[in-house]
């Protein structure tokens, strides 16, 4: 996706930035480092069924490996305490990582997908408790979509664009929190939502983002987000929670589907 951005753009400027981007991404993979100084807070997505139930300790599998990568100078230690600031050296810590469980019945396979979401780009991160009056119904929802907007111009260059944004809409302030964070964390960013009327408004809200010209790492261009990514689920009649999410460019992801007959299968 950045290749396409560089495509697009036209001015020096953000095109040396993209070029950077991209640069930076072969080297990584090349030495076998990391794409970013920061490793970001994970979580780990863990879908099942009635006969995919994990049979073991997932949750300390996961928090040893992280250690154990940590240690490998594959990750840099950045979790530490809320308050105190007290930093263990290892990327343990209580709720780290952190887990995010779905049954699934009739599903054959365990599914893990484990998310590195950056934690600069929390900086610009959103919620807002909207009436039905103040999302503008009646206007297409015009006062949603002036949100997402005046979101990311608050956000400018912080969420090291170009970014991917995640919308979660309904529920309570948790859920819609929840839906962003999953929505830009195991989605494709190429994917188009199946439900035709998220689908258009991530088309429209993508469209008006990349005109508002923020651009890579704030310089200017025509490619401030990547991706828009809208999931929803229902709420109640008096409210109309909304959450937005920031995802670097850098999409620091990996998933495994893991079958009863011993098979495996790499996801991203």
């Amino acid at each position: 996706m950045l290749e396409g951005a560089l495509e697009r753009e036209s001015d020096e400027t953000p095109k040396s930035m993209l070029r950077a981007m991209l640069e930076n991404e072969k080297k990584a993979g090349e030495q076998g480092k990391p794409v970013c100084q920061s490793p970001g807070f994970p979580t780990v997505y863990v879908s099942f069924g009635d006969n995919s139930l994990p049979g073991q300790d997932l949750k300390k599998i996961w928090a040893e490996e992280l250690v154990r990568g940590t240690k490998n100078q594959l990750l840099r230690p950045s979790m530490v305490h809320p308050l105190t600031r007290v930093n263990p050296g290892d990327n343990s810590g209580t709720g780290v990582p952190n887990f995010e469980f779905d049954y699934n019945p009739g599903q054959e396979y365990l599914e893990m997908i484990v998310s590195f979401k950056g934690c600069g780009a929390e900086l610009a991160n959103a919620m807002q408790i909207f009436t039905v009056a103040k999302l503008e119904k009646d206007k297409n929802y015009a006062g949603l979509k002036r949100w997402v907007l005046d979101t990311v111009i608050k956000g400018g260059g912080k969420p090291c664009p170009p970014a991917a944004i995640g919308i979660g809409l309904g529920g309570q302030m948790d859920v819609a929190c929840k839906l962003a964070r999953k929505a830009v964390s195991v989605r494709r960013w190429d994917d188009v939502n199946p439900d035709p009327m998220y689908a258009e408004l991530e088309r429209e809200l993508l469209e008006n983002v990349n005109s508002l010209g923020i651009g890579p790492a704030g310089t200017g261009g025509k490619t401030t987000l990547l991706a828009v990514k809208v999931e929803g689920v229902s709420t109640h009649t008096a409210i109309a929670p909304a959450a937005i999410t920031f995802h670097c460019w850098t999409a620091r992801r990996a998933g495994i589907r893991l079958f009863p007959d011993g098979r495996e299968e790499r996801i991203f």
